[in-house]
């Protein structure tokens, strides 16, 4: 089994099964329409570019023949089942779906294997790649965000769909159950939804000692001390707070300072909040990458899940700095790290405004996603008792305080 932090079954047969099904839908039809152009321009840059071309073979022959995914013989099948997923929405419609597992990141799907080899690596961080990645992500984007989308919020309480698998949906979320599509105008529109009022109150509101989660999800890693520069690829992937704050000139302010690193799931709220009062200072939108993860040989599966810290130096972000009220804290950074798919970073603040704790500041679009909340080395910092590894923590709930007692 391998935990993918709900994007995608445990179980690698509910996979592999899933795929054997979509490839049996390429061979007949291997570009479907109508967004074949983008597919047939990935296939131009791969087969134009020798170091390109190189690594999309390589990777099959680095795969171990039994982890292959079955039928995905070469890269124009691969690219075959790219042009099929953005035809489509995500469907909640795993034979695992009631126990909470879905393909969730169907692309992720097809290259997970991939991701966890050196010639994926190479191939994943290659700018170009990167960039007709984002092409593509493009014109699915504007498929999701389209009416024709929703067929898949339709569902039954016998036969779930999205909505239907969030217990209580209709209570917390702004929606209207009477809708067949619960008043969503695209998948896209459900993945961002809002809460009713009244859900996920902000604590601690006008206390400027207590710092609350930004978003929905679960605790990855806190670190301490954490170097400007240092070898994030090795074993342990130590953060490298240099190359996740990109290089900007306020980078050198958080040198051996603490990472507070969380992770979204898929059927998690997807917006982001300020965790402190204050004023945004400066936002950066950084483009990286997509899929690239830090191989380990050791791993059966899932290298993107298991490479969240690597990813916070080289996928698509965006760092939102936030001068704290609390000069205790000063000057901090949310960092939203886009993980595998259509990984957009919205942001919805602009610099110099004003904000309170509970204050919107952007939000995920579908696809992945970590995020990180990044402090000083002088700020004292302390983390309730209760925040540790696979804590599940509610935007806007205390997370920390700064100063010698902890929120517990």
């Amino acid at each position: 089994m391998v935990n993918y932090n709900g994007w995608l079954p445990q179980d690698p047969e509910v996979v592999r099964k899933w795929i054997r099904k979509k490839v049996d839908v390429v061979k007949k039809v291997p570009y479907a329409a109508p967004r074949a152009d983008v597919i047939q321009e990935f296939q131009s840059l791969i087969e134009n570019d020798p170091e390109i071309f190189m690594y999309f073979n390589q990777m099959f022959e680095q795969v171990p023949k039994d982890k292959l995914p079955p039928g995905v013989d070469d890269y124009k099948i691969m690219l075959g089942l790219f042009a099929t997923i953005i035809t489509e929405a995500p469907k909640y419609d795993s034979e695992r779906a009631a126990e909470g597992e879905v393909v969730g990141v169907p692309i992720y799907a097809i290259l997970d294997q991939f991701s966890n080899t050196p010639a994926g690596l190479n191939a994943f961080i290659n700018r170009k790649v990167n960039d007709q990645f984002k092409k593509m992500f493009t014109v699915w984007a504007e498929f999701l965000q389209s009416l024709d989308s929703r067929y898949v919020l339709e569902g039954t309480p016998e036969e779930p769909a999205w909505p239907q698998a969030i217990a209580d949906f209709a209570d917390i979320f702004v929606c209207d159950p009477t809708d067949k599509y619960y008043g969503f105008k695209s998948w896209d529109d459900f993945f961002t939804r809002v809460f009713r009022e009244g859900q996920r109150p902000v604590d601690f509101a006008t206390d400027d000692s207590v710092v609350n989660s930004a978003c929905d999800s679960t605790v990855y890693r806190i670190a301490y001390r954490a170097n400007a520069s240092d070898q994030f690829w090795l074993k342990g992937q130590p953060y490298s707070l240099d190359y996740m704050l990109n290089n900007d000139p306020l980078a050198s302010e958080f040198d051996k300072g603490t990472v507070f690193q969380a992770f979204l799931s898929p059927l998690d709220y997807h917006r982001w909040h300020s965790p402190v009062n204050g004023k945004i200072k400066k936002i950066v939108q950084v483009e990286g990458t997509y899929y690239a993860a830090s191989p380990d040989p050791e791993l059966e599966a899932g290298s993107i899940i298991a490479s969240q810290s690597f990813m916070t130096s080289l996928a698509t972000r965006v760092l939102i700095f936030i001068e704290s009220d609390n000069p205790e804290i000063g000057l901090m950074c949310f960092i939203g790290v886009g993980m595998v798919e259509v990984s957009t970073c919205e942001v919805t603040v602009k610099e110099e405004e004003v904000v309170k704790k509970g204050h919107q500041l952007g939000m995920f679009h579908f696809g992945g996603s970590t995020h990180c909340l990044i402090f000083r080395r002088e700020v004292p910092i302390v983390f309730a008792e209760t925040i540790e590894v696979d804590t599940v923590v509610r935007v806007n709930s205390a997370i920390a305080r700064v100063g010698n007692s902890g929120v517990n």
